[in-house]
Protein backbone atom coordinates (compact mmCIF):
# COMPACT_ATOMS: atom_id res chain seq x y z
CA UNK A 1 0.00 0.00 0.00
CA UNK A 2 0.95 3.79 -0.52
CA UNK A 3 2.20 5.57 2.30
CA UNK A 4 -0.96 7.08 3.25
CA UNK A 5 -2.66 3.71 3.82
CA UNK A 6 0.17 3.02 5.85
CA UNK A 7 -0.29 5.62 8.23
CA UNK A 8 -3.59 4.34 9.09
CA UNK A 9 -6.71 3.19 7.57
CA UNK A 10 -8.14 5.79 4.98
CA UNK A 11 -11.30 7.98 5.34
CA UNK A 12 -13.15 5.99 3.50
CA UNK A 13 -15.16 7.06 0.01
CA UNK A 14 -17.46 4.09 0.15
CA UNK A 15 -19.18 4.56 3.82
CA UNK A 16 -20.63 1.02 3.85
CA UNK A 17 -17.56 -0.52 3.85
CA UNK A 18 -14.71 1.37 4.56
CA UNK A 19 -15.09 0.94 8.71
CA UNK A 20 -16.44 -2.37 8.02
CA UNK A 21 -13.07 -3.47 5.88
CA UNK A 22 -10.41 -2.02 8.08
CA UNK A 23 -12.49 -3.85 10.67
CA UNK A 24 -11.75 -7.19 8.82
CA UNK A 25 -8.27 -6.16 8.47
CA UNK A 26 -7.81 -5.92 12.45
CA UNK A 27 -9.90 -8.82 12.79
CA UNK A 28 -8.14 -11.48 10.78
CA UNK A 29 -4.64 -10.06 12.48
CA UNK A 30 -5.81 -10.97 15.77
CA UNK A 31 -6.60 -14.23 14.16
CA UNK A 32 -2.74 -14.29 12.63
CA UNK A 33 -1.96 -13.87 16.05
CA UNK A 34 -3.62 -16.71 17.57
CA UNK A 35 -6.51 -14.24 19.24
CA UNK A 36 -9.87 -16.00 19.35
CA UNK A 37 -13.11 -14.17 20.82
CA UNK A 38 -15.39 -16.27 23.03
CA UNK A 39 -18.96 -15.47 21.95
CA UNK A 40 -19.93 -15.56 25.32
CA UNK A 41 -17.84 -12.72 26.58
CA UNK A 42 -18.92 -8.87 26.44
CA UNK A 43 -16.14 -7.18 25.29
CA UNK A 44 -15.19 -3.34 26.71
CA UNK A 45 -17.45 -0.88 24.85
CA UNK A 46 -19.22 -3.04 23.96
CA UNK A 47 -20.27 -5.99 21.32
CA UNK A 48 -24.10 -6.30 22.20
CA UNK A 49 -25.20 -8.47 19.70
CA UNK A 50 -29.03 -8.99 19.99
CA UNK A 51 -29.38 -9.95 16.87
CA UNK A 52 -26.70 -12.47 16.38
CA UNK A 53 -28.66 -15.36 14.70
CA UNK A 54 -29.31 -13.34 12.02
CA UNK A 55 -26.11 -11.78 12.28
CA UNK A 56 -24.18 -15.11 11.73
CA UNK A 57 -26.86 -15.79 8.94
CA UNK A 58 -25.48 -12.71 7.13
CA UNK A 59 -21.73 -13.35 7.93
CA UNK A 60 -21.45 -16.86 6.80
CA UNK A 61 -23.39 -15.81 3.12
CA UNK A 62 -20.98 -12.42 3.15
CA UNK A 63 -18.21 -14.70 3.39
CA UNK A 64 -19.16 -17.35 0.96
CA UNK A 65 -19.48 -14.39 -1.29
CA UNK A 66 -16.43 -12.48 -0.82
CA UNK A 67 -14.19 -16.48 -1.18
CA UNK A 68 -16.35 -16.59 -4.95
CA UNK A 69 -16.36 -13.05 -5.93
CA UNK A 70 -14.44 -10.56 -4.27
CA UNK A 71 -11.57 -12.04 -3.11
CA UNK A 72 -10.82 -13.28 -6.68
CA UNK A 73 -11.40 -10.21 -8.15
CA UNK A 74 -9.05 -8.23 -5.62
CA UNK A 75 -6.49 -11.08 -6.60
CA UNK A 76 -6.34 -10.31 -9.98
CA UNK A 77 -5.79 -6.84 -9.60
CA UNK A 78 -2.92 -7.53 -7.66
CA UNK A 79 -1.88 -9.90 -10.26
CA UNK A 80 -2.29 -7.62 -13.07
CA UNK A 81 -1.89 -4.43 -11.99
CA UNK A 82 1.63 -3.09 -11.59
CA UNK A 83 2.62 -2.12 -7.44
CA UNK A 84 3.49 1.40 -8.27
CA UNK A 85 -0.09 2.03 -10.06
CA UNK A 86 -1.70 0.08 -7.09
CA UNK A 87 0.05 2.53 -4.51
CA UNK A 88 -0.82 5.78 -6.58
CA UNK A 89 -4.86 4.55 -6.55
CA UNK A 90 -4.32 4.69 -2.61
CA UNK A 91 -2.75 7.48 -1.65
CA UNK A 92 -5.20 9.61 -4.42
CA UNK A 93 -8.09 7.51 -2.67
CA UNK A 94 -7.08 8.82 1.00
CA UNK A 95 -6.07 12.10 -0.48
CA UNK A 96 -10.15 12.63 -1.44
CA UNK A 97 -11.19 11.61 2.31
CA UNK A 98 -8.74 13.77 3.31
CA UNK A 99 -11.94 17.26 3.58
CA UNK A 100 -13.91 14.88 5.41
CA UNK A 101 -11.19 13.86 8.10
CA UNK A 102 -10.74 18.07 8.47
CA UNK A 103 -14.71 18.37 9.30
CA UNK A 104 -15.00 16.14 11.16
CA UNK A 105 -11.71 16.90 13.33
CA UNK A 106 -13.57 20.64 13.64
CA UNK A 107 -16.46 18.80 15.39
CA UNK A 108 -14.56 16.94 17.48
CA UNK A 109 -12.83 20.26 18.35
CA UNK A 110 -9.67 19.24 17.49
CA UNK A 111 -8.69 22.50 15.52
CA UNK A 112 -4.50 21.08 15.36
CA UNK A 113 -5.84 17.68 13.78
CA UNK A 114 -8.40 19.62 10.90
CA UNK A 115 -5.35 22.00 10.23
CA UNK A 116 -2.49 18.87 9.52
CA UNK A 117 -6.09 17.04 7.44
CA UNK A 118 -6.58 20.09 5.40
CA UNK A 119 -2.83 20.59 5.13
CA UNK A 120 -2.08 17.00 3.51
CA UNK A 121 -5.01 17.89 0.97
CA UNK A 122 -3.59 20.84 -0.20
CA UNK A 123 0.01 19.46 -0.24
CA UNK A 124 -1.18 16.39 -1.92
CA UNK A 125 -3.26 17.72 -4.02
CA UNK A 126 -0.84 20.15 -5.34
CA UNK A 127 2.91 19.15 -4.93
CA UNK A 128 1.32 15.25 -4.75
CA UNK A 129 -0.50 15.65 -8.54
CA UNK A 130 -3.44 15.51 -7.50
CA UNK A 131 -2.74 13.17 -4.54
CA UNK A 132 -1.22 9.98 -5.97
CA UNK A 133 1.66 10.86 -4.26
CA UNK A 134 1.93 11.43 -0.44
CA UNK A 135 4.53 13.85 0.10
CA UNK A 136 2.53 15.66 3.47
CA UNK A 137 3.94 12.57 4.95
CA UNK A 138 7.54 13.07 3.76
CA UNK A 139 7.03 16.40 5.26
CA UNK A 140 6.82 15.14 8.75
CA UNK A 141 2.27 15.40 8.62
CA UNK A 142 1.33 11.74 8.61
CA UNK A 143 -2.41 10.77 7.92
CA UNK A 144 -5.52 9.85 10.37
CA UNK A 145 -8.77 8.81 10.42
CA UNK A 146 -12.12 10.44 11.51
CA UNK A 147 -15.56 9.95 10.73
CA UNK A 148 -18.84 11.23 12.16
CA UNK A 149 -19.66 8.02 13.90
CA UNK A 150 -16.15 8.72 15.79
CA UNK A 151 -17.51 12.39 16.63
CA UNK A 152 -20.92 10.94 17.84
CA UNK A 153 -19.27 8.88 20.26
CA UNK A 154 -16.85 11.22 21.58
CA UNK A 155 -19.61 13.14 22.48
CA UNK A 156 -21.21 10.10 24.52
CA UNK A 157 -23.47 8.28 22.24
CA UNK A 158 -23.60 4.41 22.86
CA UNK A 159 -22.78 2.13 20.00
CA UNK A 160 -26.08 0.70 19.98
CA UNK A 161 -26.77 -3.08 18.55
CA UNK A 162 -23.80 -4.84 16.69
CA UNK A 163 -25.07 -5.33 12.82
CA UNK A 164 -23.46 -7.46 10.00
CA UNK A 165 -24.44 -6.36 6.98
CA UNK A 166 -23.84 -9.00 4.74
CA UNK A 167 -20.03 -7.52 3.96
CA UNK A 168 -18.80 -5.54 6.85
CA UNK A 169 -19.77 -5.26 10.18
CA UNK A 170 -20.95 -2.23 11.88
CA UNK A 171 -22.79 -1.00 15.28
CA UNK A 172 -25.91 1.96 15.11
CA UNK A 173 -23.92 4.53 16.04
CA UNK A 174 -21.54 4.03 13.23
CA UNK A 175 -24.11 3.20 10.72
CA UNK A 176 -25.71 6.30 11.04
CA UNK A 177 -22.23 8.29 11.18
CA UNK A 178 -21.40 6.64 7.68
CA UNK A 179 -25.00 7.99 6.15
CA UNK A 180 -23.74 11.27 7.51
CA UNK A 181 -20.23 11.04 6.26
CA UNK A 182 -21.89 9.77 2.60
CA UNK A 183 -24.12 12.59 2.81
CA UNK A 184 -22.12 15.82 3.48
CA UNK A 185 -18.65 14.42 1.90
CA UNK A 186 -17.23 17.59 0.48
CA UNK A 187 -15.30 15.76 -2.13
CA UNK A 188 -18.01 14.84 -3.82
CA UNK A 189 -18.06 18.46 -5.00
CA UNK A 190 -15.22 17.82 -6.32
CA UNK A 191 -15.39 14.14 -7.95
CA UNK A 192 -19.48 14.61 -8.12
CA UNK A 193 -21.95 12.21 -6.05
CA UNK A 194 -21.51 8.45 -6.32
CA UNK A 195 -24.32 8.19 -8.85
CA UNK A 196 -21.85 10.12 -11.58
CA UNK A 197 -19.15 8.66 -13.13
CA UNK A 198 -16.20 10.10 -11.35
CA UNK A 199 -18.21 9.26 -8.13
CA UNK A 200 -18.51 6.00 -9.18
CA UNK A 201 -14.96 5.21 -10.39
CA UNK A 202 -13.62 7.08 -7.05
CA UNK A 203 -15.96 4.45 -4.78
CA UNK A 204 -15.01 1.47 -6.86
CA UNK A 205 -11.11 1.88 -6.82
CA UNK A 206 -11.67 2.50 -2.79
CA UNK A 207 -13.71 -0.66 -2.39
CA UNK A 208 -11.11 -2.34 -4.64
CA UNK A 209 -7.87 -0.45 -2.99
CA UNK A 210 -9.54 -1.77 0.45
CA UNK A 211 -9.91 -5.04 -0.13
CA UNK A 212 -6.80 -6.01 -2.00
CA UNK A 213 -5.36 -4.58 1.98
CA UNK A 214 -7.42 -7.35 3.82
CA UNK A 215 -6.68 -9.87 1.95
CA UNK A 216 -4.17 -11.36 4.02
CA UNK A 217 -5.63 -10.57 7.25
CA UNK A 218 -9.00 -12.19 5.87
CA UNK A 219 -7.27 -15.47 5.09
CA UNK A 220 -6.01 -15.38 8.28
CA UNK A 221 -9.55 -15.26 9.88
CA UNK A 222 -9.87 -18.71 8.10
CA UNK A 223 -8.13 -20.14 11.06
CA UNK A 224 -9.82 -18.82 14.06
CA UNK A 225 -11.87 -20.69 15.92
CA UNK A 226 -14.96 -18.19 15.69
CA UNK A 227 -14.58 -16.09 12.93
CA UNK A 228 -18.32 -14.08 13.01
CA UNK A 229 -16.92 -13.15 17.06
CA UNK A 230 -13.21 -12.52 16.20
CA UNK A 231 -14.29 -9.70 13.77
CA UNK A 232 -17.39 -8.67 16.12
CA UNK A 233 -14.74 -8.14 19.42
CA UNK A 234 -11.82 -6.44 16.86
CA UNK A 235 -14.37 -4.15 15.57
CA UNK A 236 -15.80 -3.36 18.95
CA UNK A 237 -12.19 -2.91 20.66
CA UNK A 238 -10.98 -0.96 17.73
CA UNK A 239 -13.81 1.41 16.91
CA UNK A 240 -13.37 2.13 21.23
CA UNK A 241 -10.07 2.97 20.79
CA UNK A 242 -10.56 5.56 17.98
CA UNK A 243 -12.93 6.89 19.85
CA UNK A 244 -10.80 7.37 23.17
CA UNK A 245 -8.12 8.97 20.75
CA UNK A 246 -5.53 6.27 21.54
CA UNK A 247 -4.09 3.32 19.32
CA UNK A 248 -5.05 -0.16 20.17
CA UNK A 249 -2.57 -1.77 21.33
CA UNK A 250 -3.00 -4.18 24.19
CA UNK A 251 -0.83 -7.52 24.90
CA UNK A 252 -4.15 -9.39 23.69
CA UNK A 253 -4.60 -7.74 19.99
CA UNK A 254 -1.85 -6.47 17.67
CA UNK A 255 -1.21 -3.00 17.21
CA UNK A 256 -3.30 -1.56 14.44
CA UNK A 257 -3.89 2.10 14.27
CA UNK A 258 -1.14 4.82 14.99
CA UNK A 259 -1.08 6.95 17.93
CA UNK A 260 -3.27 9.57 17.45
Amino acid sequence: MSSAGRSGRRPSAAPWLGVGLAALLFAGQAAAAGVVANPGVTVRAGAYDPWERANRRLFGVGMALDHAVFGPVARTYVAVTPRFVRDRVSAAVFNLGEPSTAMEDILQAKPGRAGRAGLRFVVNSTAGVLGMFDVASRLGVPGHESDFGQTLGRYGVQPGPYVYALVAPFNLRDGVGRIVDFVTDPASLIVGPVTSTGGAVRTGADLLDTRVAVDPALRALDDATDPYATVRAAYAQRRAALIDGHAVATSALPDFEPER
